[in-house]
């Protein structure tokens, strides 16, 4: 396998003509005879270059509108022959197949045609055929073929070819692992379409899993953890990952997962008034809304200060100078908005490490998706959670109130973001205690009362706002202890899926302490 090879005859096909008149210059700058088919070839005389047909090269004309034109032994022998090997090489002489030494092809818009709302046969007839078989045999020989598929990529071919008219077998080896990554990448989002589109199934036989590495992380959850960031390849929500990260520092893993799961719960308030959220670990430890953004921010943090420090924060509004300031008065990891105004961008950027992402518009909670996890030999896949409140079922003797009823609501909204076991009290649009992540409810719910405590004795209140709150669990009460519990806190109103065998001995604890529950018939287990 030789080290440097000489280009002398290249092939260009592609869809994509960026940046094609510089690698055409360097070519015709070489002497390199250039093949080439239809549009491409039209353009590339256009730009005064000589070009001689595939269709003249192979003695074979295009037929069936296109669909047949490279598919030929005189295209694939010039690019899988083993220049080396004898066999192969007696092979060329007596067929008179001549080598092609580089190949430049991107493939037919698939993804773009599909994004566009087109038909299906149109749809169809964007599916390349001879595209990824050239891919596919040039990567193959990448030992005496370069392949380039990226527009990114003419810059090396035509450094290198400046030197001494070659292309290095380093060069090679990594145009061909890409071009592998790249037939891969189209022909997983071609079996998608035909899963989840075409044919409407919701898990597929096989689940193409393909993404492009954004960025490399300084490191996982862990210092000792290695980590990098993958975007979707094909059509996808936006969201952390197609955010703009105006200033700070790089960003980490868990900043990452920080960001996605504030995202995630302040898009549940995305229609509603100023809301914000602030997440530590995963969980939320504030959420709030309010008359202006400062005022939902300073309700969210008064929730539960200790756990706000070092936390990532979302709000649901372009960011003002007030509420810049008002966060950047402690320490904060990231920040989450639509939008910040030319004022609040001045605030933060006196704040060089703090991250300030901005995603112009927060994504539909209700959308449609897939959530995947990993195990240990294998994936867990299941339908994102994009579940809303339906109809209430009154349970109890006495039914909530028209403001409990708004604060049930919220509660709920919220449960469905923290680590189950969940726990959340609620009082005027704020949440007063959240447990999370707890083996037992119970501790979830004495948890979430006793940082409702904290919280009031921090702020000097008379009381914690867990007095006269409601409450919400993200799954049915197994026992009467977590409901009294609550009811001891303060809470005069639950709100929970039920289910449980013993759902009449819950109903009747509530029913005795004057509460009013209701269930919802779903439920929000997180894990």
């Amino acid at each position: 396998m030789p080290d440097a090879v000489k280009v002398t005859r290249a092939l260009i096909s592609v869809s994509d003509k960026t940046g094609l008149a510089d690698l055409a210059a360097a070519l015709t700058r070489h002497g390199v005879e250039i093949l080439s088919t239809g549009g491409t070839a039209k353009h590339l005389r256009e730009l005064g270059h000589s070009v001689k047909d595939v269709s003249e090269h192979t003695g074979f004309p295009e037929m069936m509108d296109g669909r047949v034109k490279t598919l030929h032994p005189m295209i694939h022998g010039g690019l899988l022959a083993l220049r080396d090997h004898p066999e192969h090489a007696a092979a060329m002489t007596e067929h008179g197949i001549g080598a092609i030494d580089l190949v430049v092809v991107n493939l037919y818009p698939f993804a773009q045609t599909v994004a566009k709302g087109a038909a299906r046969d149109e749809i169809i007839e964007n599916i390349d055929i001879g595209g990824p078989s050239m891919v596919r045999s040039a990567a193959k020989n990448h030992g005496f073929v370069a392949i380039v598929t990226d527009v990114a990529d003419y810059g090396a071919v035509i450094a290198e070819m400046d030197a001494d008219g070659s292309t290095s077998l380093a060069l090679r080896k990594r145009l061909a692992a890409k071009a592998f990554a790249h037939t891969a990448t189209y022909d997983s989002m071609i079996a998608s379409w035909f899963g989840f589109a075409d044919q409407g199934q919701m898990f597929p036989e096989t689940l193409p899993l393909v993404g492009a590495r954004a960025m490399e992380l300084r490191y996982g959850e862990n210092p000792h953890q290695a980590a990098a960031f993958y975007r979707p390849a094909g059509p996808h929500a936006k969201g952390i990952g197609q955010a703009t990260q105006l200033q700070g520092k790089e960003l980490s893993y868990n900043n990452l997962n920080d960001a996605d799961g504030a995202l995630e719960l302040i898009a549940e308030f995305r229609d509603g008034p100023a809301a914000c959220a602030i997440i530590k670990h995963a969980n939320p430890c504030g959420v709030a809304t309010g008359a202006t953004l400062a005022d939902a921010y300073a309700k969210a943090l008064a929730c539960d200060p200790v756990s706000a420090f070092g936390g990532i924060i979302a709000v649901n509004r372009p960011l003002d100078a007030e509420t810049a300031q008002a966060i950047t008065s402690i320490f904060t990891e990231v920040v989450v908005a639509p939008d910040a105004d030319e004022a609040a961008r001045a605030i933060f950027a006196a704040k060089k490490n703090l991250r300030l992402l901005l995603t112009g518009e927060l994504p539909d909670p209700a959308r449609a998706g897939l959530a995947i996890k990993s195990i240990v030999g294998g994936y867990l896949v299941q339908s994102r959670d994009n579940g809303r409140l339906g109809e209430l079922k009154v349970v109890t003797k006495r039914a909530p109130t028209e403001a409990e009823l708004a604060d049930l609501r919220f509660a709920w909204t919220v449960a469905k973001h923290v680590k189950s076991n969940a726990i959340v009290y609620v009082k005027d649009g704020v949440t007063a205690g959240i447990g999370a992540g707890q083996m037992s409810r119970l501790d979830s719910t004495r948890i979430a009362a006793l940082k409702a405590r904290d919280a009031a004795e921090a702020a000097g209140w008379a009381e914690p706002k867990t007095r006269g709150s409601v409450v919400a669990s993200d799954a049915f009460f197994p026992f009467a202890d977590g409901l009294i519990a609550a009811a001891e806190a303060g809470a005069t109103a639950i709100i929970q899926p039920g289910g449980s065998i013993r759902d009449a001995d819950v109903i009747a604890a509530a029913d005795e302490r004057g509460l009013a529950m209701v269930f919802t018939g779903m439920r929000h287990f997180r894990h």
